[in-house]
């Protein structure tokens, strides 16, 4: 019995032995695979905007044309602030692509005259050229016309507006759109009016139904500007909104509108459109929008 005893407790321990290798073998791998190296991280993915984009085409309106900014009742696209190449404005082109690419790789497709009916239009003829960034511009020509009733709807303001990104959506699928807000024109009249020659320039027809009978400050007139007023707020609401729901789109958070602007910045033949001075000040609110970080 002792001896049998002796023997059992032999195997036991052999047995006891073996399990608590099997066991440390398996802790360590064993036989198994030995563990793989940790895994590299993935690339990052490319972010939907980017900041420095290589090429940039413009539609807009006379603003971008740059109207009025160099001589009385002429385009001068040289001072555009989108596009163009005047060393005063140092416009979105020259700062994002450098003088020589924007020479290149810089288009300007805007109309003076020109109202959001047209954009589709524009853009049409700027995806031809590709660009990476298309910058938009319009809006005031659909607020300035004979009479607050002949504005422009917000309802066609806006159908014309989703056209024009739908269209260029389809072409160009990664393009990257900068939509400036439609200027202040209330503040255009409270500043401009302060120029006796701004106001015999404006009884030619320059944007009546805010600029019409500068002086009168009676009832009729206070609610047409304000009619008009609340029209251009309007379309810069449709704007916003309609650039929000395209993830390659950047609205200007309503800079241009509120940029507080003097006569120093409008044109000194008309007291309407931008001076070069005010052509600087656009560019300046372009490329702040378009470098800026976004979470």
């Amino acid at each position: 019995m002792r001896k049998r005893g002796r023997r059992t407790r032999g195997v036991l321990a052999v047995v006891a032995a073996g399990v608590l290798g099997v066991a440390g073998c398996d802790a360590v791998g064993g036989d198994s695979a030995a563990p793989s190296e940790s895994p590299k991280p993935s690339p990052r993915p490319t972010p939907l905007w980017d900041r420095s984009p290589g090429s940039v085409a413009a539609v807009g309106d006379s603003i971008t044309r740059g109207f009025d900014a160099c001589d009385v009742l002429s385009d001068c696209p040289e001072a555009s602030w989108a596009t163009g190449g005047s060393p005063e404005v140092d416009s979105l082109a020259v700062r994002l692509l450098g003088r020589a690419g924007a020479a290149q790789r810089s288009w300007n497709y805007a109309v003076s005259g020109a109202r959001m009916a047209d954009l589709p239009g524009q853009m049409a003829r700027a995806v031809g050229r590709r660009p990476q960034l298309v910058t938009v511009m319009v809006g005031a020509n659909d607020a300035c016309r004979s009479t607050p009733s002949a504005m422009t709807p917000v309802s066609a303001f806006r159908a014309d507006f989703e056209d024009s990104l739908r269209s260029l959506r389809k072409a160009l699928p990664k393009a990257q759109v900068f939509v400036a807000s439609v200027p202040n024109l209330k503040r255009l009249w409270s500043e401009g009016r302060t120029s006796p020659m701004g106001k015999q320039v404006w009884k030619l027809g320059i944007c009546p139904s805010m600029l019409g009978d500068p002086d009168a400050l009676d009832s009729a007139a206070t609610l047409r500007r304000n009619t008009v007023q609340k029209r251009v707020e309007d379309y810069n609401k449709v704007l916003r909104d309609v650039c929000a729901e395209d993830k390659r789109c950047r609205y200007d958070g309503g800079a241009v509108y509120d940029y507080r602007f003097g006569t120093a910045q409008l044109s000194r033949w008309d007291y309407f459109h931008p001076s070069v001075n005010g052509q600087a000040r656009l560019a300046e609110i372009a490329y702040r929008t378009v470098t800026a970080k976004r979470p």
